[in-house]
């Protein structure tokens, strides 16, 4: 069967598929775009994701072509159309089409909407069993990050960084401290189990695992501290982990070829992993 995505309100082959040059965003990366996982072949914590896709086009001015269930509508549609058991659903909201300048379009010019699956091992993965390696970068982004935009150069630039290390993720700093992986959420445990990530602001995505996870941690009595911490902190820490939608709960035993605590998965880590598996397949 050949791989089916969606574009501007028709499902078609992916050979078939395509985009306008004058698209904004090909053109200015002037879009918003989000990712939900699919296990089982269910969609997970997806009314979370539509949620932040919701605020994000908001933020930057573009009006939501769809309601939370059209929207998982099309998702359900293409995960069955592709006989997704496990992977993600990707969405793309641009600006639309129009020709090249920098004001916005002509009020009415209709966005593009780009829907596409991956197939993806999620639950199974076998990174989680041995644990990921990080290096840390420079933040070179925008002050925005807040907003799930598809101007993603410096994540790029830094996963490629990590990629040629030989390591799996790129921890981004600044001013010291660390602000969030180039595709994940940053975590870290102390040696009294305390739980620590940074705090939501302009200066990190608002993650959807990230929200779970802290959710589920403290429903399992752990301590949540949302505070910066630093490359030297995340160094000193018992455990330390990331979380994203297609990465869940992923353990972290290296952080610039320095071992993080024993140098292998440790057991708040496993715990919560368990912990957002259990939900997610519920």
């Amino acid at each position: 069967m050949s791989r089916i995505v969606y574009v501007n309100g028709r499902f078609l082959p992916y050979a078939e598929a395509a985009i306008p040059i004058m698209d904004r965003g090909f053109l200015f990366a002037d879009g918003i775009y989000e990712v939900s996982a699919v296990l089982n072949g269910r969609l997970v914590d997806n009314a979370a994701h539509l949620a932040r896709l919701d605020r994000s086009l908001r933020e930057i001015g573009i009006t939501n072509p769809f309601d939370q269930e059209g929207w998982t509508a099309l998702e359900e549609g293409l995960v069955a159309r592709n006989s997704l058991k496990e992977g993600l659903v990707y969405m793309q909201v641009t600006r639309g089409v129009h020709e090249r300048d920098f004001p916005f379009p002509p009020a009415g010019t209709p966005p593009t909407v780009v829907m596409f699956t991956q197939e993806k091992s999620v639950a199974a993965n076998p990174l989680a069993e041995r644990g990921a390696k990080v290096i840390s970068v420079e933040d070179l982004r925008w002050k925005r990050r807040d907003i799930k935009s598809v101007a993603l150069l410096a994540q790029v630039l830094a996963k490629q960084q990590a990629a040629a290390a030989g390591a799996n993720e790129a921890w981004m700093h600044e001013d010291g401290f660390v602000t969030e992986g180039g595709s994940s959420t940053a975590f870290i445990i102390t040696e009294d189990g305390r739980i620590v990530t940074r705090p939501l602001s302009t200066a990190i995505l608002p993650g959807i695992t990230r929200q779970a996870v802290i959710r589920l941690a403290a429903e399992a009595g752990l301590t949540i501290e949302e505070r910066p911490f630093s490359l030297d902190e995340a160094l000193r820490a018992a455990e330390a982990f990331f979380t994203s939608a297609s990465a869940l709960v992923m353990p972290v035993v290296e952080i610039d070829g320095q071992r993080v605590g024993g140098g292998q998965p440790g057991p708040h880590t496993r715990r919560l992993r368990g912990l957002y598996l259990e939900m997610a397949t519920a």
